[in-house]
């Protein structure tokens, strides 16, 4: 862990991607985030994939996480990459939860969202996932 990350905690940014308007799930997720000693900031519904660099980058975040239960979280992610790394956070863990195909994480890794949690993943597996790769 750097020295950043050891004065604060760790800064996560949760976002609903497009036209997706199903957050119960997103909001369960943030609350468990909050209850394991992350800071989370959450976008709110149906922000754009420039909404969510932008917030990414003004909240100086550690982690850029989506929620997706619509289906269109690969042409979203497809946009989204290239933002993120214009604003120099390649660097940061990318992660996607939600309605994710299996047939789908292979794309989803190569675009650069290593951390997949696929409906009915355990909360104690994404906390844990995200303490141990945040460096």
């Amino acid at each position: 862990m750097n020295d950043t990350a050891q004065q604060r905690p760790i800064r996560v940014l949760l976002a609903k991607p497009g036209l997706d308007g199903h957050d119960q799930g997103a909001k369960v997720v943030a609350r468990a985030m909050m209850d394991a000693g992350f800071e989370v900031i959450y976008t709110g519904l149906r922000q754009t994939p420039e909404q969510v660099s932008r917030i990414a980058l003004d909240e100086d975040v550690d982690v850029i996480a989506l929620s997706s239960m619509a289906g269109s979280h690969l042409p979203f992610c497809r946009k989204l990459k290239p933002l993120l790394e214009a604003n120099g956070l390649d660097d940061k863990l990318w992660m996607i939860g939600g309605n994710l195909p299996a047939q789908d994480h292979d794309a989803l890794r190569e675009l650069g969202f290593k951390g997949i949690f696929p409906t009915g993943s355990k909360l104690d597996a994404i906390a844990d996932y995200i303490r141990e790769n945040v460096a």
